[in-house]
């Protein structure tokens, strides 16, 4: 199996994580619908560098009429789509030197609405509208970034602030077992991943407002120039293909959350 010739949209691919995935996906010849409602001109130029046909799409993934364009744009382009992944999100990201969100107890209603409406409604409104153009192919992979477990790990160090974000995350995680079971009967292949290794690393972690890797996260050519240099946190290398190999993932895998391990899928056990 191969994503050569495939039509694959990424949301929140400007920058970012969304950025470097989207790359990914031109190296191996994916045809692509790059959408956020930041300037797109840099991975544009990127992508088709590398070869890629490409069109990008300003989209604010919260906008229900906004998403529906997209997917309709997607389809009137290329005919098809194969590929949704969903990386748009408002993420913590204190490693940049962001302070850090509030307690729940500190936290306006509106702030918390904002998170939760772009990452988790954000994910709802671009999976239902792709999923219609998916069902006619009876094929298709939507891959959420969706990741976290419950499970309480020991000697894990506090992470105040990041309560709304986790929150997110695993309901997206939720979110993608339950259409699993939805589309199955269409051959759509629906699954949950975090850009990191999903092993539970615990690195040691600060807990300062501001302090480099404090927040956990992935470094990548849109951080500041000093986080990119930071040691501690994660390059945005390490991500790597993950993303292309979850779009050829077998239905075996549908409902849960992926990670990669000896350059293979495999499940996230709890």
């Amino acid at each position: 199996m191969s994503v050569e010739g495939k039509v694959v949209v990424v949301t929140g691919g400007a920058k970012g994580i969304g950025r470097w995935v989207a790359k990914t996906f031109a190296k191996e010849g994916a045809r692509l619908a790059i959408a956020d409602v930041a300037p797109m001109d840099t991975v544009m130029g990127e992508v088709q560098a590398l070869g890629a046909e490409a069109m990008a799409v300003r989209t604010d993934v919260c906008v229900e009429d906004e998403v529906r364009s997209l997917m309709d744009r997607v389809y009137r382009r290329y005919g098809r789509i194969d590929v949704l992944i969903n990386d748009a999100a408002i993420v913590t990201h204190f490693h940049e030197g962001a302070p850090r969100w509030p307690r729940i107890r500190d936290m306006d209603e509106a702030f918390f609405d904002k998170v939760m409406r772009t990452n988790l409604g954000g994910t709802f409104l671009c999976t239902k509208h792709v999923l219609p153009y998916m069902e006619s192919l009876n094929a298709g992979h939507v891959i959420h970034f969706g990741q976290g477990t419950l499970k309480v790990r020991p000697n894990a160090a506090p992470n105040i602030g990041t309560c709304v974000y986790g929150v997110s995350k695993l309901s997206i995680r939720a979110f993608a077992k339950f259409v699993a079971e939805e589309e199955r009967e269409f051959n759509i292949c629906v699954l949950s991943m975090g850009p990191g290794s999903g092993g539970g690393d615990e690195r040691a972690r600060e807990t300062g407002a501001g302090i480099p890797g404090g927040g956990g996260g992935i470094v990548t050519e849109d951080s500041p120039q000093w986080a990119r240099e930071s040691p501690r946190p994660a390059q945005v290398e390490s991500v790597g293909d993950r993303y292309v190999l979850a779009a050829q993932a077998s239905m075996d895998f549908s409902g849960h959350q992926v990670t990669v391990r000896d350059g293979a899928l495999a499940i996230v056990e709890d």
